[in-house]
């Protein structure tokens, strides 16, 4: 981070890979995702689907049932104008009533014990209350009690509250399908080097010191070190580094990285858990079990109102016989608080805005995993960007050409794309695709050679051309001397060099390219108030380079996956509330993380999965726009909690009879019709939102 505009704590850059030595479990792929998911996916994953399933079927049941209580119902008959009645119809209301009653309202009386249990009444005891209530009041009016019975208001009530629940199930149902995904990285085939050849086995069967042969283009098996053959591995899935790594004898090479050049022996160092890949599911499965949750806003007015129903009720019930009134006049008064108290709008305040704002979102590009962050992106302060990918293209392209003899910038583009043209390396197709640009002549290439990690060579026009790194000049004692490559190093970029008949002509250029749309990007997020961060694998250079670019605040670089989410975590102990935008497999642990996770769509299916916002389009500039839709959403829910709370002020001492002395007098079927167009009022407040 810049020194300057960083906050007060220190943070260091780790270079090292992250290792930790235990026992080495030899598995095959299925095995360790059985083995995760059991241990990690039923607890979380699998109990939300069930939950899911449970109350849909709950709902589907009850409401199938709610249709012939609401054509029993005498206040719906007389609304309607028509009439349905037959001998024992009452009783029939009665039994369909009570199975919804104890088939629909089991969540919540179940729930109204467990919150009682641990002394935090909400949502679940409110509710319980409201329809045991209703309930009781009627099947005492059927069977004998004078009064109006609350089966039709407690069917829709139970009906309500099962759709909202399950509304509620689907936009929490989360991330740990990650891991499975991070698994699927692991090459699942292993090529064995025993002394009567080579031989293919499963990579479950690798174990310690075994050698590996690793062919171009194939991924590397397990962690283990290069023992013969020289080439440049892909680390950006794994570890954020943009430009191929060179690797030769003696260099640590990571299982699930791939292979770009030429062929290379193995000998296999770390099998199984014990992997740099393992461990980084290992630290996604622990952040996801300790992510905390903020309770919920609706949970919190359910227990003022849980507290306000009692209160009320409890109140009415023991004025009116204290004033002397019967005491089925007082029960009435009473249920008919508790009808008007239970929260039909207050359970659909929050779920309604939910579903609306998920689908406006959709519409933009922007998919709301997890509502709960959602939820918490209105009050982000921080943003914190990896680069390769979000920021950055993650791919090469040339960014300055430098002629030191007389060949012009075309004619080094054309030699150098000529020798570069058959090549898949990230760094060749980047010089190809300039040379293309500028419509320069691509050559016949005769006796074409390939340097792993250090270029290539080939004849052409009659000449020896190659087009090597760095090390290859000062290897070969022919380094040039010039301010204005100094000036391009300086600044990280990858510089390769011309070499014409033994002599260095010229000098090209290359850079992870910047997305345009970022600079508005980051813009946007200034005007908002919120400071811009970037954390990358790549190298301090580089990471300043386009940090300046971009004018972010501060950046962090060269750090590994697991220092990601401390990064994460330091800015969150100087009390940030920040949010992370990811693509690779690297930020995995960091969005689970951060406050809120937010994966690019075009990135890979772990970040994906480990994220609570999804950006379908690869434009960091939807940021902005998720952390707008969050806020105006925010505001939309505290309106509905607002009016579905706020009734109650004006409803309870109307219901509980307080102008009675007037004349007016709200009966339990009035109070239930006035419930009702509050969660009207709710719905059509949800449908307004805009973005």
């Amino acid at each position: 981070m810049k020194n300057e505009k960083r906050p007060p704590t220190d943070h260091h850059v780790h270079h090292s890979i992250h290792e930790n030595h235990g026992h080495h479990v030899h598995e095959d792929q299925e095995k360790r995702t059985h083995k995760i998911h059991a241990h990690h996916g039923h607890s979380h994953e699998e109990h939300h689907k069930i939950m899911m399933k449970d109350f849909k079927k709950r709902f589907i049941v009850s409401l199938i049932l709610t249709v012939p209580i609401l054509f029993l119902a005498p206040l719906i008959q007389s609304f309607f104008n028509f009439s349905i009645s037959f001998p024992g119809d009452r009783y029939v209301l009665f039994v369909l009533s009570s199975f919804v009653y104890f088939y629909g309202g089991w969540p919540f009386l179940k729930g109204l014990v467990d919150e009682l249990k641990k002394k935090l009444p909400g949502m679940m005891t409110l509710i319980a209350l409201a329809i045991t209530v209703a309930f009781s009041y009627s099947v005492a009016v059927t069977f004998g009690l004078t009064g109006k019975t609350f089966y039709w208001e407690l069917a829709t009530l139970i009906d309500i509250m099962l759709l909202g629940h399950y509304i509620e199930m689907r936009s929490v149902l989360g991330a740990s399908r990650a891991l499975e995904e991070l698994v699927k990285l692991m090459p699942t085939e292993a090529h064995l080097v025993t002394s009567e050849g080579v031989r293919d086995i499963s990579v479950s069967e690798l174990k310690k010191e075994d050698v590996v042969l690793v062919k171009p283009g194939e991924k590397i098996p397990s962690d283990g070190v290069v023992i013969e053959g020289e080439t440049s591995v892909n680390e950006a899935m794994l570890t954020g580094e943009s430009k191929p790594v060179h690797k030769k004898v003696g260099d640590e090479v990571i299982g699930g990285s791939i292979n770009l050049e030429g062929a290379i022996k193995v000998k296999i160092e770390r099998t199984g858990k014990d992997t740099y890949l393992m461990q980084v599911v290992e630290l996604v499965k622990q952040a996801q079990e300790t992510r905390s949750r903020t309770q919920d806003l609706a949970n919190k007015a359910a227990f003022w109102l849980t507290l306000i129903a009692i209160g009320a009720g409890s109140t009415t019930l023991i004025t009116w016989l204290t004033l002397g009134k019967p005491f089925v006049f007082a029960l009435e008064r009473m249920v008919t608080v508790m009808v008007i108290t239970c929260p039909h709008a207050l359970g659909l305040a929050v779920p309604l805005v939910v579903a609306v704002s998920t689908a406006l979102s959709a519409k933009k590009g922007i998919l709301i995993r997890n509502r709960e962050a959602f939820e918490r992106a209105k009050d982000i302060q921080v943003v914190v960007f990896d680069k390769t990918g979000t920021l950055t293209e993650g791919r090469f392209e040339v960014s300055n050409v430098v002629p030191l003899m007389d060949l012009d910038e075309e004619k080094i583009l054309s030699y150098a794309a000529s020798l570069e043209s058959q090549s898949s390396h990230p760094i060749a197709q980047g010089i190809v695709e300039k040379a293309r640009e500028i419509n320069a002549k691509i050559l016949e290439v005769k006796e074409s050679k390939v340097f792993p990690g250090k270029g290539v060579q080939g004849f052409l026009e009659g000449k020896e051309v190659m087009v090597v790194s760095p090390g290859f000049l000062r290897e070969n004692g022919i380094w040039v001397e010039d301010e204005r490559i100094n000036a391009i190093l300086e600044q990280g970029k990858t510089v390769v060099f011309l070499v014409v008949d033994k002599k260095v002509v010229g000098a090209i250029a290359l850079a992870d390219k910047i997305r345009p749309e970022s600079q508005e990007a980051v813009r946007r997020l200034h005007e908002m108030g919120i400071k811009t961060y970037m954390l990358t694998g790549d190298n301090a250079k580089v990471a300043k380079w386009v940090a300046e670019e971009l004018k972010l605040d501060g950046f962090f670089a060269e750090v590994l996956p697991h220092q990601k989410s401390e990064k994460i975590q330091e800015l969150q102990r100087e009390g940030y509330i920040v949010a992370m935008v990811g693509d690779g497999i690297n930020d995995a642990p960091a969005l689970i993380q951060a406050n809120v996770g937010i994966a690019i769509g075009a990135g890979t299916d772990v970040a994906i999965e480990s994220a609570d916002i999804v950006l379908v389009r690869s434009d960091p500039r939807d940021v902005t726009s998720a952390i707008h839709l969050a806020k105006v959403t925010y505001r939309k829910m505290v309106q509905n909690l607002a009016w579905a709370t706020g009734y109650n002020a004006f409803a309870i001492p109307l219901a509980a009879g307080v102008l009675y002395s007037y004349g007016i007098l709200l009966s339990p079927a009035i109070g239930a019709l006035l419930m009702s167009l509050s969660t009207v009022i709710v719905a059509i407040n949800a449908r307004l939102l805009k973005a």
